[in-house]
């Protein structure tokens, strides 16, 4: 089995869930606690040995290259006010040239057109799909999981979790086959079914490992949903030739694109935070 070592990060989208204050911010830049949204993703994929990013950007997205690329007014500033803690945080987040890539959806086509942008990079390998709108909060990162299960049995992997039962008509569920432990074997997604219609409260993450055949698929791909290119339309395509799995990972993911979800992700990581954990149980309790 060939290695994932290259993930796209879709971040072309507007952010129109959380207007205004995606205007003149992209959404992916919104800060968490002490760091920007887009720093959790990009940390996930390389605690999991990802080694090139592929960030598919848009109009009004270049604060993202600029927050990965080297700011020698800043840190000349910080050397001589010898701050030299915060200069090496700085440091350690700058992404080397050589480990990421910027590249232009010139027309908001979709999520799948998003990927496809970036099948050049992909040089005909397996890639990981890291949607920057969910931050997962984990021990060990959620695609590090789904890596080491994809050591296990290659194919294509998709991130789940499992939902109430009453909630699942909210997301995009899998269709289960079997199940051996975490990994679950399937053959169709569905979106947003009624309850009473949906094959499994296991929602789909915005995580993914796909195999290379995905482009192919992207390339002709026809409008689907909103008029759009979307990725589970190749994906369904795709599964009718490869094996696809579902990975049930530890940990908890917020929705960053909602106000609710970001408002959850901000507070969750602020509980951990050593500067604001125990303002956050003051306020909690104040509040409540």
């Amino acid at each position: 089995m060939t290695p994932v070592k290259t993930a796209i990060l879709p971040v072309a989208g507007f952010g129109t869930r959380v207007l205004p204050a995606t205007k003149s911010i992209p959404k992916e830049m919104l800060p968490i606690v002490d760091r920007p949204a887009i720093q959790y993703v990009v940390d996930e994929a390389l605690d999991a040995g990802i080694e090139h990013i592929c960030f598919v950007t848009g109009r009004n997205k270049g604060a993202i290259e600029d927050y990965f690329d080297s700011a020698y007014e800043l840190e000349e500033a910080l050397e001589r006010k010898k701050k030299t803690e915060i200069l090496e945080m700085l440091r350690k987040m700058k992404l080397p040239a050589s480990a990421s890539t910027f590249t232009r959806q010139q027309s908001a086509l979709g999520l799948g057109h998003a990927v496809w942008c970036a099948k050049a990079v992909s040089k005909g390998e397996p890639v990981a799909v890291l949607l920057p709108d969910v931050i997962i909060k984990s021990e060990k990162s959620c695609l590090a999981q789904m890596i080491e299960a994809y050591d296990e049995v290659g194919g294509n992997i998709i991130a789940v979790d499992a939902v109430p039962e009453a909630d699942v008509s909210k997301y995009g569920v899998i269709s289960p086959v079997k199940r051996d432990g975490k990994l679950i074997e399937m053959d169709g997604m569905v979106e947003k079914p009624a309850v009473a219609d949906a094959p499994s409260n296991l929602k789909i993450t915005g995580r993914y490992i796909l195999q290379p055949e995905i482009f192919d698929l992207l390339e002709d791909q026809g409008p689907g949903a909103g008029n759009e290119i979307q990725l589970t339309d190749a994906m369904e395509r795709l599964m009718r030739t490869q094996q696809f799995y579902a990975f049930e990972y530890e940990g908890q993911d917020y929705d960053c694109g909602s106000i609710p979800g970001y408002f959850e992700a901000v507070f969750a990581h602020a509980a951990d935070h050593p500067d604001t954990a125990e303002l956050v149980k003051k306020l909690a309790a104040s509040v409540l």
